[in-house]
């Protein structure tokens, strides 16, 4: 890479000449306020504040808008001087300054943004509080319908554009953009339409002072009054890292951190807005089923009722489910404790995947979730990432900008960027492989291939079969590829996306047997099982578990808790400390945030306390000697925050992947049929189903009609 010397404010670096003179500026330790200017978007040049002395040039230079090439050196050959803190550097922002304060109102007092405000920090740095010079009457700008998330205040817009750039370059959803010029120009979805991205939430954070608020947190709390922990999202299985604020025991909103192998600095609404369901539907205290109701329980009461159940029957008779959101504790403390019952009839594959049975890379996103970018040629099998990983649906989307190709077999929905049909015929895979297909000789072409499995052609009569002839594709197409072939641990394009945050690290435990959740519910519905434990298990039709014995251990009154017998109240996840394994296999840990509301409890401390009624005493009596029962288990728990490395090509391992089998000749498609209810969390959120009556129901009007 070639690089240039410059002078910052007389130290002298060593830059990239595809760097901005900002980022060079900031390498040299040099602090330059901006608006407009965004790591991730491209470069509008719009609002000036950035301007630095670039000493010999006739005006003040906006060092968003220069790269380091463009700084030629000194007639003498001495590296160009860049000042940004000069008396001339100040005087030139506080006059953009004051350009920018001509029409915003005072709102401080009243605005949600106030307290972490970019323009309210700046205006400390470069306001003129002695005197203005603009007296004319204020703009005023008549706000805009944005959808139920996003609250606008126009008036207080600086036309950064940044809510604009993000929407078409990231979101891919070309809702918002500008109408008229100079004074008169205005933000706006053209049409006055709900802005329709599963990621609109984040122009919200882009948003440099308060034209863009969140409409569901509006006047609920200011920024210093909260307290503030990281956290780890399970809205879906990307494992998006996020910061919980709370007041109090309450969960006032979610945001995101910036991890840039994970989920870069976006999450998507689900992740930001399905925390006020946290707050509805609670279960706080035990339940026990009398005379067919439920009635309010104490735990002894609760703990006898089970015991007694237990006592009455056989472990073969016994089974036990992993719902969604469950963390690695709980689910390695009800295995045990299950297996200190003998019962084997345990599942965490709620929809039916066929995954688990081969080794680990046989249901990881072998790739990465960064290494999507290095990838030049995708498809996507039954796979819906806008609404299955939305997060990782834009950096698919950034991958296609700079030139990844993208082909789908049973991809319907719109995902922001153009997809090549292949049609939806499970076949297709077959023609690829043995070069039958027009498109397969583009895969054979391509130096970084890759596929993307998805969650709902898992869960498939036929799942396994389309996983081993997917795993064949990779290996017949060059997906799979030798050691050194990209970077470290060579190039590894099978992947497999899930859904469900407590998957991978289920699977990782070992909580699956024969049987499966299919085989489970057939024996309840036959009398073959009457008893069975749900934790956290709200995804499949109650009807089917028949007259069995129900304990539901979980959150909300959901599915689950209406068909229970028993009812145990547990911890959501920013309740709980909790270690999560995300589709890519890297474990990261989710800390408490609030406590469970009333007589909840940490779940793995519920059944660690069971285990004492039942006379089958967990060997751990905290949570540090939980985890390292974990990692006993399962080893690659103790490396947090790290993605396993690709595999090679061995064809042992890839051979092993799936089962061979007929393969119907049913379309494959993804089933997800409403991002926005897809857990108890989420379904009990008002947010969400106000979202889910607008962009998937479609019964909400225009505002514009």
């Amino acid at each position: 890479m070639a690089t240039r010397k410059i002078n910052v404010d007389g130290k002298e670096i060593e830059a990239e000449e595809t760097l901005t003179l900002l980022q060079a500026c900031e390498q040299a330790g040099a602090e330059v306020p901006r608006f407009c200017y965004h790591e991730r978007l491209s470069v509008a040049g719009n609002c000036r504040m950035c301007l630095v002395e670039w000493v010999g040039a006739p005006k003040p230079q906006a060092s968003c808008a220069l790269q380091v090439k463009d700084i030629f050196p000194n007639k003498d050959g001495t590296p160009a001087r860049i000042n940004t803190n000069s008396p001339y550097v100040k005087k030139a922002r506080e006059g953009v300054m004051e350009f920018l304060l001509i029409n915003h109102p005072l709102d401080c007092p009243i605005c949600d943004q106030g307290g972490e405000c970019d323009l309210q920090d700046q205006a400390m740095g470069y306001g003129r509080a002695a005197f203005h010079r603009f007296n004319e009457n204020k703009r005023a700008v008549e706000d805009k319908y944005m959808g139920p998330l996003i609250k606008t205040i126009m008036t207080r817009c600086i036309q950064c554009t940044r809510c604009v750039r993000f929407a078409t370059e990231v979101a891919g959803v070309p809702d918002l953009g500008a109408t008229g010029r100079g004074e008169d120009m205005e933000i706006t979805t053209y049409l006055e339409k709900a802005f329709a991205s599963e990621l609109s939430g984040n122009a919200v954070d882009l948003c440099p002072v308060g034209a863009l608020t969140s409409k569901p947190y509006a006047f609920n709390a200011r920024p210093w009054e909260l307290r503030k922990t990281e956290s780890v999202d399970v809205m879906d299985a990307q494992g998006c890292n996020i910061r919980v604020d709370t007041r109090g025991r309450e969960v006032m909103r979610v945001l995101p951190r910036v991890n840039e192998d994970v989920n870069e600095e976006w999450i998507s609404d689900k992740t930001r807005h399905a925390c006020d369901g946290l707050r509805y539907q609670r279960l706080d205290q035990p339940y026990v089923k009398k005379n067919g109701k439920l009635v309010p329980a104490t735990w002894a009461e609760a703990f006898a009722a089970i015991a007694a159940r237990v006592s009455a029957t056989r472990p073969e008779k016994m089974a036990a489910i992993v719902g969604d959101l469950a963390a690695a504790e709980e689910i390695k403390a009800l295995k045990d404790l299950m297996g200190s019952l003998g019962v084997t009839n345990l599942d965490c594959r709620q929809d039916g995947a066929k995954v688990g049975r081969g080794p680990r890379q046989s249901y990881l996103f072998n790739s990465t979730i960064a290494g999507v970018d290095a990838a030049d040629v995708l498809v996507l099998i039954g796979a819906n990432p806008r609404w299955e990983a939305p997060v990782l649906n834009a950096r698919i989307r950034k991958g296609w900008l700079n030139g990844l190709k993208v082909a789908g077999v049973g991809v319907a929905m719109d995902q922001t960027y153009p997809v090549e049909d292949l049609g939806s015929d499970p076949s297709v895979l077959a023609k690829l492989t043995d070069g039958s297909h027009p498109f397969a000789q583009v895969l054979k072409d391509a130096k970084r291939p890759m596929l993307i499995v998805g969650p709902s052609v898992l869960a498939r009569a036929d799942g396994a079969a389309v996983l081993a002839a997917a795993a064949k594709l990779a290996g017949e197409t060059g997906m799979i590829g030798p050691e050194g072939s990209a970077s470290e641990g060579g190039w590894n394009g099978f992947n497999v996306m899930h859904s469900a945050a407590s998957r991978v690290g289920a699977l990782d435990l070992g909580f699956m047997s024969e049987k499966g959740v299919a085989g489970i519910l057939d024996g309840a519905s036959k009398g073959e099982i009457d008893f069975v434990w749900l934790l956290g298990a709200d995804e499949f039709d109650m009807a089917k578990l028949g007259s069995a014995f129900v304990i539901y251990q979980g959150t909300h009154g959901d599915a689950g808790a209406h068909r229970a017998d028993v009812i145990l109240p547990g911890a959501a996840y920013t309740e709980k400390e909790g270690l999560y394994v995300n589709f890519e296999g890297r474990v990261q840990r989710g800390k408490r945030a609030a406590f469970p509301p009333g007589e909840a409890k940490d779940d793995w401390a519920i059944l660690r306390a069971l285990s004492d009624v039942l006379g089958k005493r967990l060997p751990y009596d905290d949570l540090g000697a939980l985890r390292a029962a974990i990692i006993a288990d399962a080893p690659h728990f103790a490396e947090e925050g790290t993605a396993p490395a690709r595999p090679g090509a061995d064809p042992a391992v890839w051979s092993a992947i799936g089962e061979a089998g007929a393969i119907d000749s049913a379309p494959l498609a993804s089933g997800m049929r409403d991002f926005y209810m897809t857990n108890p969390i989420a379904r009990a959120s008002k947010t969400m189903a106000e979202c889910s009556r607008i962009f998937v129901s479609g019964s909400a009007k225009m505002a514009a009609e």
